[in-house]
């Protein structure tokens, strides 16, 4: 008989999938039909992991899920439309998109400040595409234990800087456990992105989260200081104490995408807010008489470094990194 019902993909592995109807949690093997995989998209990934998808399968009479494996796997008839999602440009100079995850409830950036150093371009980026597509976003400085009291000063900045925007900042450490219950429980019964640069430990922080799961752990390479890339895939984990995380491999570059230069400050919340004292409108706070944005960059009350990183969106081609 056909099986017919509604999934969830909770990991991506090219053209194979795996599905579960979530909440319950019994993963089954699914690959796409065609004109799915052909629908026109231009995106380099018609599905994404968190993607809510219709799906067919044959089975003995009577048979569920359980019944599909990967010599009858399940096709994926039809991609649901979808509440949110975060995209980027696939490389440089690409004109090809690529979906990071679909139906979040919440996004967590991680960084660290030092090994790898962060690059704060590259977390605005991050943060303005999950402004623009609706995902509330929480920044998570993880490794805290590596450098906080060699650089409480630069601790204390990023505070300033962050949650001046009005973002959540969360110090965590694998090391000693810090923050690891309060984001724990701060994931409970959300579908939970975590995402960031290479190296910054996001999968000792998944494990450190729920330690049955073990994603893969790299190490950093001393040339660069950069992170290797372990994660390949894009999955979704079930923590035991509720809620789901998204995992994804650690970028390198992150592109804007469908984003014209005139809407980029509409989603700095902090820059957002003073351009309504901006004598003339529109105004790209950079030459006008009269920026309330160039302004409160100068009275402190706006970060320099975000201001920094939106003069570098605005100046960006086609080349994002």
């Amino acid at each position: 008989m056909v099986l017919k019902g509604e999934a969830t993909v909770i990991k991506n592995a090219g053209s194979h999938f795996l599905l579960s109807e979530l909440p319950v949690w019994a993963p089954f093997p699914a690959l796409l039909k065609g004109k799915v995989r052909l629908g026109g998209s231009t995106a380099t990934n018609p599905v994404a992991v968190g993607d809510r998808v219709r799906y067919e399968a044959e089975v003995p009479d009577g048979a569920g899920t359980e019944a599909v494996d990967m010599l009858h796997p399940a096709a994926i008839a039809e991609v649901l439309d979808r509440r949110n999602y975060i995209i980027r440009k696939s490389t440089n100079l690409s004109r090809q998109n690529h979906v990071i995850a679909a139906n979040i409830d919440r996004a967590y950036l991680v960084v660290s400040l030092y090994f790898p150093q962060i690059k704060l371009p590259f977390l605005d980026r991050l943060l303005v595409t999950c402004e623009v597509y609706g995902i509330p976003a929480t920044v998570v400085m993880n490794k805290v234990d590596l450098y906080r009291e060699e650089a409480a000063e630069y601790v204390q900045d990023f505070h300033r800087i962050y949650e001046g925007a009005g973002y959540p900042v969360l110090e965590t450490s694998v090391l000693t456990g810090e923050g690891i219950d309060a984001l724990r429980e701060d994931c409970k019964d959300k579908v939970c992105l975590f995402s960031g640069e290479s190296g910054v430990g996001k999968s000792s922080l998944i494990h450190a989260l729920d330690p049955s799961l073990d994603p893969k752990v790299g190490r950093i390479s001393d040339v660069h200081l950069q992170g290797r890339h372990t994660t390949s895939l894009y999955e979704m984990y079930r923590l035991t104490s509720g809620g789901y995380i998204i995992d994804t491999p650690g970028l390198r570059g992150f592109g804007l995408v469908r984003l014209e230069k005139e809407e980029i400050a509409l989603y700095f919340p902090e820059m957002l807010q003073a351009a309504q004292e901006c004598r003339f409108t529109p105004c790209t706070h950079t030459h006008e008489p009269g920026c309330a944005v160039k302004a409160a960059v100068e009275a402190g009350t706006i970060s320099p470094e975000r201001y920094s990183s939106y003069l570098g969106m605005l100046e960006e081609d086609t080349k994002f990194r």
